[in-house]
């Protein structure tokens, strides 16, 4: 929000809040069960969703994001609809077809590699299976910094072949992703190196860029407080940016969508079209896409659909409390700043 905005009560915020427990259609992240946090402002909904592991200082942004949305409401758009990639988990080649039907036509697809547990020959018949299903599409892989420098270079070594846009966050440290980024272009792969974590996870994000460690960034606003705050880091990096998602009901996928809608370059499709990983969603109308494209919209809230996705007990207690203390860890800033 903007720097003189104030952060709302509490108990305004406590007024409101709702929340949810979506079942995945297939485990992503680790994640079979996605709990949000929904509260409804004078402009509409915004969502609380930060990852149960993340403390209450990591936290803080995501509610400031959602308390933008619903107490300021979104920036205005300079288009209508917004370019989106399918998103394949970690799945066998087997789910893959499956997986993809979901999604509908796109021209692009995010690749989950570098799963604990798995292996590169997992990867590869992973990314194999997509280029044979979608000769024509553009491919990323998103690697959640789960390679070393070694084995990020391995990695695109025996996947380049099938014709790669960029790998997401190859490497969990910044160093890490200069090097690869270097030694990739002196290979001359073409692949282009992109960061997320090292974006959203640092308290500079603007460090990625000054150390000249990715060719784009991946950008999600609610870790980065807002949309207003991911569009200022943006402008300051000078980097081309892919809007992507945390895993959102349709309510939290607007606010990446006005993110996406309020930049002047889209160079890549963008993640956002992840509510179609989902069993369920708070809306009627879910922000999916159709044709390769997300529309730009508001979201309607159905108070049915609120109830039946309805967290258990605890978990609502749990996700109150947390909301409380992200809350006294917020109001001593402005939102945005």
């Amino acid at each position: 929000m903007n720097d003189d905005t104030p952060v709302p009560p509490i108990e305004e915020v406590l007024a409101s809040a709702r929340v949810v427990s979506i079942p995945m259609r297939v485990k992503f992240r680790g994640v079979l069960e996605r709990e949000a946090l929904l509260v409804r402002g004078p402009a509409g909904w915004g969502e609380f969703c930060p990852f149960p592991e993340y403390d209450d200082a990591e936290a803080a942004p995501w509610l400031a994001s959602a308390l933008e949305a619903a107490w300021q409401g979104l920036p205005a758009p300079v288009r209508s609809s917004i370019p989106v990639n399918a998103t394949v988990p970690a799945v066998g080649p087997d789910r893959v077809e499956a997986v993809l039907s979901r999604f509908g036509r796109v021209s692009a697809v995010k690749i989950k590699v570098a799963e604990r547990g798995q292996r590169l020959a997992d990867d590869v018949a992973r990314v194999a299976e997509v280029r044979r299903l979608l000769p024509d599409a553009g491919i990323k892989l998103d690697a959640n910094g789960g390679w070393t420098v070694d084995e990020a270079l391995g990695a695109v070594e025996a996947l380049h072949r099938f014709g790669l846009q960029y790998v997401e966050q190859p490497v969990a440290d910044i160093p890490g992703l200069r090097s690869v980024r270097l030694e990739l272009q002196r290979r001359g792969y073409g692949v282009l190196v992109a960061a997320d974590e090292s974006v959203r996870r640092q308290e500079d994000p603007l460090l990625v860029a000054r150390e000249d460690a990715a060719d784009l960034l991946v950008i999600k606003a609610p870790p980065l407080g807002g949309v207003r705050r991911a569009l200022d880091i943006i402008a300051q990096a000078g980097l081309p940016a892919v809007v992507s998602s945390a895993l959102d009901t349709s309510v939290g996928i607007r606010s990446g969508v006005a993110l996406a809608a309020a930049l002047p370059e889209l160079p890549y499709a963008c993640g956002l079209a992840t509510v179609s990983l989902m069993a369920g969603d708070v809306t009627e109308s879910s922000l999916v896409p159709d044709g390769g494209f997300l529309p730009v919209r508001e979201v309607e809230v159905s108070e049915v659909l609120l109830d039946r996705f309805a967290a258990a007990p605890e978990r609502r207690r749990w996700w109150l409390d947390r909301l409380r203390r992200t809350h006294a860890v917020l109001s001593g800033v402005r939102m945005g700043a």
